[in-house]
């Protein structure tokens, strides 16, 4: 089982199409999945329910989705999560006390960015963030990614080489470009793999992105077994 939180301080940057893509890539790999909703904004639960509404003939969304706030996404994830084979966790856009509560229990921590300077200067924030984590939760891995990226131009190049330079935050090269098509597809409730006409550039993009983060959690989850390998 492994959790993982579309997160950050910074609002309007793609958690929660992060999020919902990511939970439904991983229920289409035969996942059970619990999408957990922990933004006040409540946009993953909106998504949802529009999902449900077009899917309704296969069924509904595929997943379980819940919505938690505060202390609540630590105790009730956790109780919650022992039925799920994956949980994925859309927090809100700023340092709270359930941002924090998501980080305690994260196995990845994913980060999403835009090629623009004070997107950028915000994941310094989210650092110190990560820091104060870590000791409370030693399985977390915290990767960062590009999002909107521009189809051309320097902005890109800058804001990937200021991210790579923040400590305890790891640069993923898996971008997902400024496509209408994941905003289209949001619309209707759906992965951008599951739009009708295929966006195959956009579906290879959150195909290689969702594939990282798989990886990212195969490290988590060994240095977790290793660690209690030497605690032995």
């Amino acid at each position: 089982m492994a959790i993982y939180v579309s997160g950050g301080i910074k609002g309007g940057v793609g958690k929660t199409t992060l999020a919902t893509n990511l939970a439904i890539l991983l229920t289409a790999k035969g996942r059970d999945v619990l999408l957990v909703d922990a933004d006040d904004q409540e946009t993953a639960s909106d998504f949802t329910m529009v999902r449900n509404e077009t899917m309704s003939d296969l069924g509904g969304a595929g997943y379980t989705a819940v919505k938690l706030h505060g202390a609540a996404i630590r105790n009730d994830t956790l109780r919650l999560a022992t039925k799920y084979d994956d949980v994925v966790i859309d927090v809100g856009g700023r340092d709270s006390a359930g941002q924090r509560a998501a980080l305690s229990i994260a196995d990845i921590y994913a980060i999403p960015f835009l090629p623009a300077s004070f997107d950028v200067w915000t994941l310094e924030k989210v650092s110190q963030l990560i820091q104060e984590a870590r000791p409370f939760n030693s399985k977390l891995v915290t990767v960062c990614f590009l999002n909107r990226a521009d189809a051309r131009g320097q902005d890109n190049e800058e804001a990937v080489a200021i991210a790579r330079d923040i400590d305890g935050l790891t640069y993923i090269d898996a971008p997902l470009g400024n496509r209408k098509a994941f905003r289209a597809a949001a619309s209707q409730g759906l992965s951008v793999t599951e739009l009708k006409p295929a966006d195959p550039k956009a579906t290879a993009e959150i195909n290689a992105l969702v594939q990282r983060l798989i990886e990212a959690c195969a490290i988590s989850s060994r240095s977790q077994s290793d660690a209690s390998m030497a605690s032995v």
